[in-house]
């Protein structure tokens, strides 16, 4: 395995916290944004965590993708009192060290990986997931995550993978960010969209056609379903920019913002987050090729 300079590292830093900054600034429907906060959340705490990670972004290509995590989880909570971005850690943790490491495109060295995750990843993500505090975890009887677990990270992801969009994507190589999100972000950027508009662009289509597994996991799958078909009926309203495609998002945010945030589509912010990681890698001059 060759290793990226220290300067490409850098980069990797960078483009992961732009990532995360982009992602939350985007207004998406349901999700913090500038002058939107939830009562324990605020945009605030999101750029403080975007910023604490990208040291262990940095230094993803000689640590273990559970290493990363971890550190990442950790300095975020020496900033920030709740979770803010476990899942974009989850998800960015195997694609900075994939892009860390030289040989084919982008996705192919994230499936190898992902293939080669351990029972040591699995103990330092468990580790912190607990750390992070993420509400709506609930229990499962076999391989908690408060327990010790004896598999590894890639065995437990599949474990999880029909209840939760985050593992699924270790077990299909990012399907969900490579094969629906990427395309979305990069069509829209080619039309001359901001990144803002792109993101939210990206982050509609994923809810319309992924139904939100942190929703599910809170308020069961037929709530989120039902707020898939209305991020479908709201992509049908308008195109991009228009006004009657404002009016739906606007209803749709509304919809969205009961008092204990259990519509929030957290898990569809993340995929988002990880799909302008993604883009932003790619567009490292002479770097990456997919």
């Amino acid at each position: 395995m060759t290793v990226a300079p220290k300067t490409f590292r850098s980069d990797i830093a960078f483009a992961g916290q732009l990532a995360c900054i982009l992602e939350v600034t985007a207004p998406k429907p349901g999700n913090v944004s500038p002058g939107r906060d939830f009562a324990d959340l605020t945009y605030e705490d999101f750029l403080l965590s975007a910023a604490a990670i990208g040291g262990a972004l940095g230094e993803a290509g000689t640590c273990s993708p559970g290493e990363t995590v971890l550190r990442a989880i950790r300095e975020t909570r020496r900033w920030v009192r709740t979770n803010t971005n476990l899942g974009i850690v989850l998800l960015f943790a195997p694609l900075a060290r994939a892009a860390a490491i030289r040989g084919g495109s982008l996705r192919s060295r994230l499936s190898a990986v992902l293939s080669k995750l351990t029972v040591e990843d699995a103990v330092a993500v468990y580790e912190a997931i607990r750390l992070a505090d993420p509400g709506g975890l609930g229990e499962v009887s076999e391989h908690d995550v408060r327990g010790v677990p004896e598999i590894t990270l890639g065995e437990a992801m599949a474990l999880a993978a029909d209840r939760d969009a985050i593992a699924r994507e270790y077990v299909t190589d990012f399907a969900i960010t490579f094969e629906v999100a990427v395309p979305v972000v990069e069509m829209a950027r080619a039309q001359g969209a901001s990144w803002s508009e792109a993101a939210l662009e990206a982050y509609l289509h994923l809810l319309s056609r992924v139904p939100d597994t942190l929703i599910a996991r809170k308020k069961g799958f037929a709530a989120a379903r039902r707020v898939s078909e209305h991020a479908d009926r709201v992509l049908r309203s308008g195109r991009p920019g228009s006004p009657a495609r404002q009016a739906a998002i606007d209803a749709f945010d509304a919809l969205l913002r009961d008092p204990s945030h259990s519509l929030n589509p957290g898990t569809t912010a993340d995929l988002t987050a990880a799909a302008l990681f993604v883009v932003l890698l790619e567009q490292i001059p002479g770097r990456l090729e997919r």
